[in-house]
């Protein structure tokens, strides 16, 4: 059950002839300004590489750096982005904070670029579903709402995500069963921590799944994770292979297409999180 769980971040939330990871290791404080950054991303639903570049130059020349080009590659796994990053075919990792924060503390080869321009970039995160599953929908944010209301999913955050210590392993999450109840089948990949995460031994953690495991328990439902690729999550719902996208991250409140991350056939729940953008290189060698 071992994947990337789609980011984004998603959200965002982002490449091989302008300068691999040689380039950038010589300059340890690099933020690009100026150049063509080849840039890894999570595999957008409903848009191509060449398109999410454009939105997010425009979205860097509002926010002011208007002499960065960005030059996204997709890939379907976290895991892979960071190969990508090491062997040199991208420059940098387009991420989410947490994701970001949790990367560099627990593994010192890479660094956060401060004062990169999309930095000022924000996603929410949400579950998506079938169109046609309006009570599915309704229960989602049903709970979304009173967790909310109520300070626990305040608390998950600070307990999975703000208040992680380093070099802890991530905690796995039970998630209960009713027996003789309805089974809601939710997509996993489980390679982004410490939002979701699934260990070698199959067994799922990370804050995503604390919160499949509260709205299990809230709702009485059977929750069952099935293990997708990213870019088959809105094949995999429209097809009934299941029920529930883990995470969807549209581009709320940012000036981006808002269908950027929303392909046909697909309903989207209140949100749960919101994070900046982050961008992740390589430390530069000593």
């Amino acid at each position: 059950m071992k994947k990337f769980l789609a980011t984004i971040c998603a959200a965002a939330l982002l490449m091989t002839g302008c300068g691999g990871g040689e380039q950038v290791a010589d300059k340890p404080n690099k933020n690009f300004s100026g150049e063509s950054v080849k840039l890894g991303m999570i595999t957008r639903l409903n848009t191509d590489e060449k398109t999410m570049g454009d939105v997010l130059d425009k979205a860097a020349e509002k926010l002011g750096t208007k002499d960065t080009k960005h030059l996204p590659k997709f890939y379907d796994g976290f895991n892979q982005m960071q190969m990508g990053l090491e062997s040199g075919d991208i420059m940098a990792i387009s991420t989410y904070q947490c994701v970001a924060n949790y990367l560099v503390t627990n593994n010192d080869k890479f660094e956060i670029i401060p004062h990169f321009a999309i930095n000022k970039l924000s996603d929410y995160f949400c579950f998506a579903v079938r169109k046609d599953e309006t009570a599915l929908k309704d229960n989602l944010d049903k709970v979304i709402d009173e967790m909310k209301a109520d300070g626990s999913l305040d608390k998950l955050i600070n307990d999975y995500i703000t208040n992680l210590e380093k070099g802890k392993p991530l905690l796995a999450v039970e998630i209960p069963k009713f027996e003789g109840a309805d089974i809601i089948k939710v997509g996993v990949t489980g390679d982004l921590p410490p939002l979701d995460y699934v260990s070698t031994d199959g067994k799922p953690a990370g804050f995503n799944t604390a919160l499949l495991a509260e709205i299990a328990k809230r709702s009485g439902i059977n929750i069952s994770l099935v293990d997708i690729d990213s870019n088959a999550r809105a094949a995999a719902l429209n097809s009934k292979l299941i029920d529930v996208v883990f995470w969807v991250i549209v581009p709320f409140g940012n000036d981006m297409p808002i269908d950027l991350d929303k392909p046909e056939g697909l309903e989207i729940s209140a949100p749960y999180f919101k994070d900046n953008v982050a961008v992740v290189k390589l430390k530069s060698s000593k």
